[in-house]
């Protein structure tokens, strides 16, 4: 084990943090400068960094935390990501989004109600809006005949969870969601529909009463110390009795678990701000999400003044890039994919435009597990998301943390008994297998 674990990489995103740029400027926080002294330091300002931070402070309220982000908080994924908070099995490598058993969907259906109660406590505790926080559910979108078997294929899954759903036929999806193009969905009632950079953004200030948060100060090196580790970025350093890992797939870039994560880049769109005459042409409802039944499909969601303005957001089209870098010809292509997959569904809005078009951060492994828990004394980790980045990142922060104080859990559990990711294929050969069957699966589930 080296002394010293330094950053190969740091992190670069493509586009514009939409959900955060709705909500408009904000004082930052200062720039980690010179020496600190910490019980804890946090490395990330994500769902799962602040939730770990959270959780530190409800297990030893009088703990010296620190956390540090790279760029500005609310600004990364957080404000990149659809804002689905999702109670039930999601499972992005399945057919349907069941899981591989029954028992296994019922534990992880607990932990996300967990992870979603945890949220609701905070938004209480912190006075964040509540339109940030809406408890809508969602709906899994079908077009084709394949797609609404895969609806029904799930709806016998969730009844044998004893989950409630609901069939929604085509006259039922387009007054909701104002497009013809659907003709069926199955709702659900458990998700969450965040604005997510808003409810990062208070968690960061409610935190921040009893934790230093520092921006725009990227990690650049761990350095293991007699007692402790060091934590350096380029004009500082925190010295902490515990360090905490919470910048998703970047573990892999201080040297841990290399060659088992696979980076995926989902792309996204908002448009402009519609005009009342938009809004009477579009019709439905204020609120909606809608996943694609079948997981490589199209996310679409509508969103109202309350978030950020009466706006559509398209997410659709994964590319894996294991140096996690997004080009521009990559954006390009897939705005005329997305645009496309817009007027596919509303071409009332043909003269609608996109104002943001980005590209999302996904972590997965081949066995869907994530990378929690001590990867050395004193050094922990609370990363890989699986592609669940609100919802899953929240229980790996509080599990990292628990386990971090010594406590045991059904969530620490839960972790703790996954196994380890399993290696991928040499570099060159994941990259072309990985995306070709990405095409593959997106061209298969091209109208969902």
């Amino acid at each position: 084990m080296p002394d010293t674990y330094r950053a190969s990489r740091l992190p670069r995103l493509s586009g514009p943090p939409a959900w955060d740029l709705l909500l408009g400027p904000r004082p930052l926080f200062p720039v980690l400068e010179g020496r600190e002294r910490a019980d804890f330091a946090i490395i990330g300002g994500g769902f799962a960094g602040l939730s770990a931070a959270r959780r530190l402070l409800q297990l030893a309220p009088q703990a010296r935390i620190a956390l540090v982000e790279a760029g500005q908080i609310a600004q990364g994924s957080q404000g990149r990501n659809s804002g689905f908070m999702i109670d039930l099995p999601h499972e992005l490598t399945s057919e349907d989004y069941a899981g591989e058993s029954s028992s296994a969907d019922l534990e992880i259906t607990m932990l996300n109600r967990q992870a979603i109660a945890f949220a609701a406590e905070a938004v209480e505790e912190y006075a964040i809006p509540p339109a940030w926080f809406r408890r809508d559910g969602k709906v899994n979108g079908a077009v084709s005949d394949h797609a609404h078997a895969q609806n029904l294929a799930y709806a016998r899954h969730l009844e044998t969870l004893s989950e409630h759903s609901e069939m929604l036929d085509r006259k039922a999806m387009k007054e909701l969601t104002g497009s013809g193009h659907y003709n069926s969905g199955l709702f659900t009632p458990g998700t969450v529909m965040l604005q997510p950079a808003g409810y990062i953004r208070g968690l960061m200030n409610g935190l921040s009463r009893q934790a230093a948060i520092y921006e725009n100060s990227p990690v650049v090196a761990l350095t293991r110390l007699a007692q402790g580790w060091s934590v350096e970025t380029p004009s500082g350093q925190i010295e902490a009795q515990k360090v905490i890992m919470a910048h998703n797939g970047h573990l892999e870039s201080f040297g841990f678990s290399r060659g088992r994560l696979m980076h995926v880049f989902l792309f996204a769109c908002m448009t402009e701000e519609l005009s009342q005459d938009a809004l009477r042409r579009l019709g439905g409802a204020e609120y909606w999400g809608v996943t694609p039944s079948d997981p490589m499909g199209t996310t679409m969601r509508r969103i109202s003044s309350a978030q950020g303005g009466n706006r559509i957001v398209t997410r659709t089209m994964a590319k894996f890039l294991p140096g996690m870098e997004v080009t521009p010809g990559q954006t390009k292509r897939a705005q005329r994919i997305m645009r496309g997959k817009f007027d596919a569904r509303f071409p009332q809005l043909a003269d609608v435009g996109m104002e943001y078009v980005w590209s999302g951060h996904l972590c997965l492994t081949r066995n869907n597990v994530s990378v929690t828990g001590r990867l050395e004394p004193g050094l922990y980790a609370a990363c890989v998301d699986n592609g669940l980045g609100t919802t899953r990142s929240t229980l790996i922060g509080i599990a990292t943390a628990e386990t971090a104080m010594g406590l045991e859990s059904d969530i620490t559990r839960h972790f703790a008994a996954e196994p380890c990711p399993p290696k991928l294929p040499p570099a060159p050969l994941a990259k072309i297998g990985a995306n070709l069957f990405l095409r593959w699966k997106e061209w298969r589930a091209r109208d969902e």
